[in-house]
């Protein structure tokens, strides 16, 4: 028997074409599948601009069906590249946020980012677990575990999630949540995309309005005496505190405010969910560890949240990890010092975020969540930009080698950095070895054809070490 060839890409798009109505465009056009991180280079056979679920669910079936992957992109700040042999999946189209003030909760699109959610909430005096960019889409951030600016008081956004709607890797479209298939509900919160497109999600929203927020702003000259005492202080901390410490090399943009352009900084931020009053006397041992070049704490609407950490919101190219730590004692804080010393690395940034409080409990449905039980998260990031493009990658590793005697030696999903074994070793580090095996059982249920192409791929531990 002659062996069925698989459909040509123009084939495929004109079967794709009068089942979806969205766009479907060839892989190779232009801007088709722009993201954030415009270093990710997609080379899809097809890129489809779904504009609804059933979109996604005709894609996906028609691509399995004629031997392609699938991937999928809302905003594209963490999605893996889509390669040959693959249909990408755009959801940028699928943004609608409805919030039910009387439930608490929001009804969030797969293409929607945190700030139109944030946006839709603040009217009623309500929150969702947002991340530090609120430019991010919020469904790929939920699954990926989702450690923001106020996760110490909420905890993971994974967490937060009552509901998904899925399209299945053979094309089905379904509901999942604790009653409706449990274990699929489990794995999607922290194991990312591997068990299924989410085309839309329902989270809880939380009753703040405001936060007493934002950042301290130091010089490098004192950054031996701001991260010494940021690490004393945040020992301190009650659970309503959420805080990092980044060291960053800024450029000389006209967009940054005067006194940090062009400045090597340390950058304190802190995000206190408690009255103004309150959260100035949380914060004043910060205050008086130098003089700021800048100081942002204040009284902030939630909805604002994104000016906390400032980070970037035009696309860039950048290479990127992080690694959760054991512990952060003070010889922990010297490594950091030496590794991101002015001068010494074209690493943009590097960021200490403290973990504990809400980010360490059990939450009341359980999820594949991993590190609940780290001390702090490290992340660096560098610029992929001349002229030291070249030189990015290895400083962003030298970094995280500096720090590797505190290391669990696992990542989470968001923070796994370039998809492929050891990315998806470091993460099946971090949920375990029992919660690995689980996830690695259900995605060869789920998707035993290997159709969809998430960030991470779980497999099962051998000898009961982690992922590998």
């Amino acid at each position: 028997m002659t062996a069925t060839r698989p459909p040509t890409p123009a084939a495929l798009a004109a079967e794709l074409a009068a089942l979806v109505d969205g766009e479907v465009l060839p892989g190779d056009r232009p801007g088709a599948a722009a993201g954030f991180n415009v270093a990710t280079v997609h080379s899809p056979d097809l890129v489809v601009h779904a504009s609804s679920a059933a979109d996604v669910a005709a894609t996906v079936a028609v691509a399995g069906r004629a031997g392609r992957r699938v991937a999928v992109q809302a905003t594209g700040h963490g999605a893996p590249a889509a390669g040959p042999g693959t249909v990408l999946v755009v959801t940028r189209a699928l943004d609608g946020v409805t919030v039910d003030p009387a439930a608490r909760t929001a009804t969030v699109g797969a293409g929607a980012t945190w700030q139109q959610v944030l946006d839709a909430a603040a009217p009623h005096g309500l929150a969702p677990l947002a991340g530090s960019a609120p430019g991010v889409g919020a469904v790929g951030y939920t699954l990926g575990g989702g450690l923001g600016p106020v996760a110490r008081t909420f905890g993971f956004a994974a967490d937060a999630v009552r509901s998904l709607t899925v399209v299945t890797a053979d094309g089905e479209l379904v509901v999942v949540d604790p009653a409706a298939n449990p274990e699929r509900f489990w794995a999607l919160r922290g194991g990312g995309a591997a068990f299924g497109l989410v085309t839309s999600m329902t989270v809880d929203l939380f009753p703040v309005a405001r936060l007493y927020a934002g950042g301290l702003w130091f010089t490098a000259e004192v950054a031996r005496t701001v991260l010494h005492r940021w690490r004393e202080w945040a020992l301190t901390l009650p659970d309503t505190v959420s805080t990092s410490v980044a060291r960053l090399d800024l450029p000389p943009l006209p967009s940054l405010p005067e006194p940090l352009r062009g400045r090597s900084v340390v950058h304190v931020r802190v995000a206190c969910v408690t009255t103004a009053e309150e959260g100035a006397a949380l914060v004043a041992p910060m205050r008086s560890a130098a003089t700021p070049l800048l100081d942002t704490v204040g009284d902030l609407p939630y909805a604002a949240l994104g000016a906390i950490h400032a980070d970037p919101v035009d696309p860039m190219p950048v290479a990127e990890r992080g690694e959760l730590l054991r512990e952060l004692p003070v010889e922990a804080v010297e490594a950091f010092l030496t590794a991101t010393a002015p001068g010494r690395s074209p690493v943009m940034m590097a960021e200490l975020r403290l973990m504990g409080g809400a980010l360490a409990r059990r939450p009341r449905v359980p999820s594949a969540v991993g590190g609940r039980t780290a001390a702090a998260h490290l992340h660096v990031v560098g610029v992929l930009a001349p002229p030291v493009a070249a030189l990015v990658p290895g400083a962003v590793e030298d970094v995280l080698d500096r720090m590797r005697p505190w290391s669990t030696g696992a990542s989470l999903v968001n923070f796994a950095g370039t998809p492929g074994p050891d990315a998806d070793r470091r993460v099946g580090a971090g949920v375990g070895p029992d919660a690995c095996a689980r996830l690695a059982a259900l995605q060869a249920v789920t998707d035993p054809s290997a159709v969809l192409t998430p960030a991470a791929r779980w497999t099962a531990p051998a000898g009961g070490a982690s992922c590998a």
